[in-house]
C-alpha cells in the first residue's frame, strides 16, 4: 500500500493505573478487565465514524475524519467508563482513562499513521490526568463554533523536535444533570449551588453554567496573581456534578485554608472545596493579603 497524506484527528486513550490492576487482581483477571475496557473504547470509536489503528498495551490509537468526531468520541469514552461493570471478573470500581487528541496532516502507510498530529496527540495523552481530555489549539479551531464552548485553554508545552510552544486545551465532558438521587429522593438543590471566587475587587461564580475558572501568573487566566511563586497556569477550580474541586497544576503548590480549619497543601493534586475559606497560590494564604483568593459556596 502506498503512502498518502491525509488530514485526520488522532486520538490516544490510555487506561489509568493499569499496572495496579495486575498487582491487585493477578495477571489473568487483570488482562480480562483491561480487555473489556479496550473493547468498550473500540466500540465507541466505531460509533463515531472512527478507525481503530492499533492497541498498544493498555492504550488505543485511533483516527477520525473530523476533529468534532474525535472530541465527541473522547467524551463518549469517558462517559462509558463510568457505566462499566465487571460482573464475574472482579469487584472493582469503574475505570478511569486519559485521553489526548490532535488534528492535522498525517501520513498513512500500511494501516498505520505517522506525522505531527500523531506526535501532538501522544503528547496530549502523556500530559492528561485521569478523567481528562486534552487537545491542541489547532484542534479546537477545527471544531464547529458551538463545540468550542466546552474547550478551555489551560497551559502551554513544548514538543521535542519542534520549535515554539503548543497551547493546551481541556475538553470539559462531565455532565451536570438537573437532579440527583439523595437517599432515594430527587434533589435539585445541589445543582443550584455556586462557588463565589473573589480576588481583590474581581468576583466570578463557578457553577453548571461556568464549570471552570483558572488561576495563575499569566494574563490568560480568569484570576491573575503576579508573583514569582505563582506558575503561569497555577490552578483551576472545576464544577463537577454539584461539587467544586480545586486542582493544582503548579511548581510550588496551592494552599487551602478553610474557615475554622488548618492549612493544607496540594501539589499536582486535587481536593473538593466546601463552606468558605482562602486559597494561596505558591504560599500559605492570609485572610487579608491582597493576593489571597477567597471562596464561598452559595445557593
Amino acid at each position: 500500500m502506498e503512502e498518502r497524506t491525509e488530514i485526520l484527528a488522532i486520538l490516544f486513550a490510555d487506561i489509568a493505573k493499569s499496572t495496579r490492576l495486575y498487582e491487585t487482581l493477578g495477571d489473568e483477571t487483570a488482562q480480562k478487565v483491561i480487555g473489556k475496557i479496550l473493547a468498550r473504547m473500540a466500540e465507541v470509536v466505531t460509533q463515531y465514524r472512527g478507525r481503530l489503528v492499533k492497541t498498544i498495551g493498555d492504550e488505543v490509537m485511533c483516527t477520525f475524519p473530523r476533529a468534532h468526531d474525535a472530541v465527541e468520541a473522547a467524551k463518549a469514552m469517558q462517559e462509558s467508563m463510568d457505566r462499566m461493570r465487571f460482573d464475574g471478573l472482579a469487584d472493582i470500581p469503574p475505570p478511569n482513562i486519559y485521553v489526548g487528541l490532535s488534528f492535522g496532516p498525517v501520513i498513512s502507510d500500511g494501516g498505520d499513521v505517522f506525522g505531527d498530529a500523531v506526535i501532538m496527540a501522544a503528547r496530549m495523552v502523556e500530559l492528561a490526568k485521569p478523567r481528562q481530555i486534552l487537545t491542541t489549539e489547532v484542534t479546537v479551531s477545527a471544531l464547529p463554533p458551538e463545540a468550542r464552548a466546552g474547550a478551555y485553554y489551560i497551559d502551554t508545552t513544548t514538543i521535542k523536535g519542534k520549535s515554539g510552544e503548543v497551547r493546551i486545551h481541556e475538553i470539559v465532558w462531565e455532565r451536570t444533570d438537573k437532579t440527583v438521587m439523595v437517599d432515594g429522593i430527587m434533589d435539585s438543590q445541589t445543582f443550584r449551588l455556586r462557588l463565589e471566587i473573589r480576588l481583590g475587587s474581581k468576583v466570578l461564580d463557578v457553577d453548571q453554567n461556568r464549570p471552570l475558572v483558572t488561576l495563575g501568573r499569566q494574563s490568560h487566566n480568569d484570576f491573575v496573581v503576579d508573583d514569582s511563586r505563582v506558575s503561569r497556569s497555577h490552578a483551576k477550580i472545576e464544577y463537577r456534578r454539584g461539587r467544586f474541586v480545586l486542582v493544582d497544576q503548579s511548581s510550588n503548590g496551592t494552599y487551602v485554608l478553610p474557615f475554622g480549619g488548618k492549612v493544607s497543601r496540594l501539589k499536582r493534586e486535587e481536593a473538593p472545596l466546601s463552606g468558605h475559606g482562602v486559597i494561596g497560590l505558591g504560599h500559605a494564604p492570609e485572610h487579608d493579603a491582597p493576593d489571597s483568593v477567597h471562596y464561598t459556596i452559595k445557593t
